[in-house]
């Protein structure tokens, strides 16, 4: 169903969603309006980026148990990301938000952003920081040049998924922020 409908959050199973996914690209605005859904119907938030980096940006081992915990309550809003758990997050998930935004919109949004953290040394998660602004031509991993690279892939996947919902999955892709506004909005009419 096109998002352009902007049907209300209500015609999910006939009520609020209760268990929410934000899907995109880095830098789409996926923690961003999983935090404002959160506070919008009262539903725990939980940021997956947060439970993933240890310090030194090296993988926390329990991860995977953190994601199993969250998806095993019957409310919470989160982002459907890293490949290890989305199948789990998708399973349990009654409505799934794709942020499907151009490649120039998400670049300028990372790219801002990553310019932004590292120039006011911010905390990110577990004590880490953006690396060095230098990092983006030497390292290939890099989120600016991760970004770029998976674009493509990324949406390659929120279309299908748009095509060929999961059973018992709503699935609503948003092409642009205002699509997305005016959707957040008709949730609480707020």
């Amino acid at each position: 169903m096109a998002a352009e409908e902007n049907e209300s959050a209500a015609s999910c199973k006939g009520a609020l969603p209760r268990r929410i996914l934000v899907a995109g690209s880095a830098g789409a605005g996926k923690s961003t309006l999983a935090r404002e859904l959160s506070e919008r119907l009262a539903l725990p938030y939980t940021e997956l980026d947060s439970l993933y980096h240890g310090p030194g940006w090296t993988p926390r081992d329990g991860f995977r148990r953190d994601v199993e915990r969250i998806v095993a309550t019957d409310a919470w809003v989160s982002e459907w990301q890293y490949t290890p758990v989305r199948p789990l997050l998708l399973e349990r998930a009654e409505l799934l938000i794709a942020l499907d935004y151009s490649r120039g919109r998400v670049m300028k949004r990372v790219v801002g952003r990553t310019v932004e953290r590292r120039l006011r040394r911010m905390e990110l998660w577990n004590g880490n920081q953006e690396p060095p602004l230098k990092t983006i031509v030497t390292d290939r991993e890099h989120i600016v040049r991760w970004a770029w690279n998976e674009f493509a892939h990324n949406r390659r996947r929120m279309r299908e998924l748009e095509q060929s919902p999961p059973p018992g999955v709503l699935v609503r892709r948003f092409a642009t922020p205002r699509q997305t506004e005016a959707w957040v909005t008709s949730l609480t009419g707020v």
